[in-house]
C-alpha cells in the first residue's frame, strides 16, 4: 500500500511539474520535424521517457532542460531515417498555366502546418508573441535546409533562448561546437528566407482584409480576390507541387482547379496556424453537408495577403478541432 501511495504521489507530482513545458516542447518538435502529426507522437514519447526517467533525474540542470533534452534526442533519432518537408514553394519556380493540370506529388513529405491551440500558449503574451514569430510557415519551411544538429542548435539558442553551455550538455557536445554549428546554421538560414517573410502585419489590424477573402470564396465570387493578394503574392497547394505567383494567377488557379460550382459550395471556419490566421475550408458535397477539405494558412502584409498555402490534407482537421462536417 505504501509503494502504491508514493507511485501515485511521483506521478502527480511528475505531472504538475512537466505539464506546463507540453506546449513549448510541441512547438520545439514541430520546428524540428515540419509535422504537426509527427510532432505529437515525439512529444508523447518524450513525456513517456521522462516519465521512465523522472526518479533518476538528479536535478543536475533544469527540468526544463532535461525535458528538452530528451525530446531533442527523440527527434535527432527520428531525423536520421526521415527527409526533409518542403513547401511546394520550395521546389522549382511558379507555374505559368494556371489552367493546365497540377502536378500532385502525395509521396513528398510535405511541410504541415501546427495548430496554435497545440504549441501557442496563452500564459504570457511576450512569450506567445514570441512563440508565433518562432513557428511561422516560412521559418519552419528554411529550417528545413538545415542539417539536424544545426536545426536543433539553432531553434534552442535564438528560440528557446538556452545557453551555449546548456545546449552542449543537451547535445552531447562542446561550446565551441555549439558556436560553429548556430554560426553556420545562421548563414545558410539567411540565405534561404526571404527578407520580406521575417515580419508580418498582426491579424488584428487586418479583420475587413480577412472578412473579404472569406466571403469572397463562401459567396464563389473568385474574382473579387484579385484585389485582396499583393502584387507578388503566392499560392500553393500541398500536396501539389504547382503553385503561382501574382493576383491575376491565383485567380486563374482557383477558377480552374476549385471543385465549388456556386454560391455556398464552399464554407470557412476560422482557426489558426503557425500564429497566422488560417481557415478550415469545407466543400459541399451535392445536396449533403459541407466536408472537410482542406486548410487555409495566409502569410498578411500592409498591402494586403502575401502568401496563401492551402493544405489538401484532411487527416489535419481533428489536430485544429475542426469536425469532418458542417450542417449549414
Amino acid at each position: 500500500m505504501t509503494i502504491v501511495v508514493r507511485q501515485t504521489t511521483i506521478d502527480q507530482d511528475f505531472a504538475r511539474l512537466t505539464g506546463p513545458y507540453r506546449r513549448e516542447l510541441y512547438a520545439h518538435c514541430y520546428r524540428m520535424l515540419g509535422s504537426a502529426h509527427d510532432a505529437e507522437d515525439l512529444v508523447q514519447e518524450t513525456y513517456l521517457r521522462a516519465w521512465k526517467g523522472y526518479q533518476r533525474f538528479e536535478g543536475r540542470s533544469s527540468l526544463r532542460t532535461w525535458l528538452h533534452r530528451i525530446a531533442t534526442t527523440a527527434c535527432l533519432t527520428a531525423l536520421e531515417k526521415r527527409d526533409r518537408r518542403p513547401l511546394p514553394t520550395n521546389l522549382g519556380g511558379p507555374t505559368r498555366e494556371p489552367e493546365g493540370e497540377p502536378a500532385h506529388n502525395p509521396e513528398v513529405p510535405w511541410l504541415e502546418p501546427m495548430p496554435d491551440r497545440l504549441g501557442v500558449g496563452d500564459e504570457d503574451p511576450g512569450a506567445v508573441v514570441a512563440t508565433r514569430d518562432s513557428v511561422r510557415l516560412a521559418l519552419v519551411a528554411a529550417m528545413q535546409y538545415l542539417p539536424a544538429k544545426q536545426r536543433a542548435v539553432l531553434i534552442l539558442r535564438e528560440v528557446l533562448r538556452f545557453s551555449a553551455a546548456e545546449v552542449a550538455r543537451i547535445l552531447d557536445t562542446t561550446v565551441p561546437a555549439v558556436n560553429s554549428l548556430l554560426q553556420r546554421a545562421r548563414a545558410r538560414i539567411d540565405k534561404v528566407l526571404p527578407e520580406q517573410e521575417k515580419v508580418g502585419e498582426p491579424a488584428t489590424e487586418q479583420r475587413e482584409l480577412l472578412d473579404r477573402y472569406v466571403a469572397a470564396f463562401e459567396s464563389y465570387d473568385i474574382g473579387a480576390l484579385i484585389d485582396l493578394f499583393t502584387a507578388e503574392a503566392t499560392f500553393e497547394m500541398p500536396p501539389f507541387a504547382t503553385w503561382v505567383r501574382g493576383p491575376e494567377h491565383i485567380v486563374r488557379l482557383i477558377h480552374a482547379q476549385c471543385p465549388a460550382e456556386e454560391p455556398g459550395d464552399l464554407a470557412l471556419v476560422p482557426t489558426a496556424a503557425n500564429g497566422q490566421p488560417a481557415y478550415g475550408m469545407y466543400l459541399r458535397e451535392s445536396e449533403g453537408p459541407h466536408r472537410a477539405f482542406g486548410i487555409h494558412v495566409l502569410t498578411l502584409r500592409p498591402q494586403g495577403i502575401g502568401h496563401c498555402s492551402v493544405f489538401f490534407d484532411t487527416t489535419l482537421f481533428p489536430l485544429f478541432d475542426l469536425p469532418p462536417t458542417l450542417d449549414r
